[in-house]
């Protein structure tokens, strides 16, 4: 049986957008699979697969306006839906140094709202993360090259956030 999430990404032309390692279904796909390896639950492997549905702070292209989240949660469930839109409304800047934090500053680029988000949803968004960065740095050796060492230190501060698992990848891929 087709999966619902893959059928349509190719409705949308997921496949025909360059991404690093191929397009951008294929580095989708590889997030999800690597989600999997973690031990992730469903709707975190959903997430995975659909988090550039709606753009992100570092891949600016969107597959589906904001307007029409509801389709998307039609097809993934509105639990995977929720931590696609806190990936994607991420202000990296913003928020990534305070992520681990008991109180954590978010800010959603969409909106400009700034919120502390749940522990296991800021756990979520770090695994989900990890992951995504993971594996631009495993196809792509001048990303790793270029954003290795940054990236190990963010994880290392999201360490608390991580499962062991995740943490393991990060140290094995951007480790010296």
């Amino acid at each position: 049986m087709p999966d619902p999430a893959v059928a349509r990404l190719r409705e949308l032309g997921a496949e025909r957008i360059a991404h690093p390692g191929g397009n951008l279904l294929a580095h989708l796909c590889r997030v999800r699979e690597l989600l999997a390896s973690w031990g992730a639950r469903p709707a975190l492997r959903q997430a995975g697969l659909c988090h550039a549905f709606y753009g992100t702070d570092g891949f600016p292209t969107a597959l589906l306006p904001l307007g029409r989240r509801a389709e998307l949660t039609a097809v993934i469930g509105a639990e995977a839906e929720g931590i696609v839109y806190l990936y994607a409304s991420c202000d990296r800047a913003a928020s990534h140094p305070s992520l681990a934090d008991a109180e954590a500053a978010f800010r959603d680029r969409f909106t400009g709202r700034v919120h502390s988000p749940a522990r296991a949803l800021r756990r979520d968004f770090a695994e989900l993360t990890a992951a995504n960065e993971l594996d631009l740095a495993r196809v792509d050796p001048a990303f790793r090259a270029a954003w290795g060492g940054e990236l190990l230190a963010l994880f290392g501060r999201f360490r608390g956030l991580l499962s062991e698992p995740a943490w393991r990848e990060c140290q094995a891929v951007l480790g010296e």
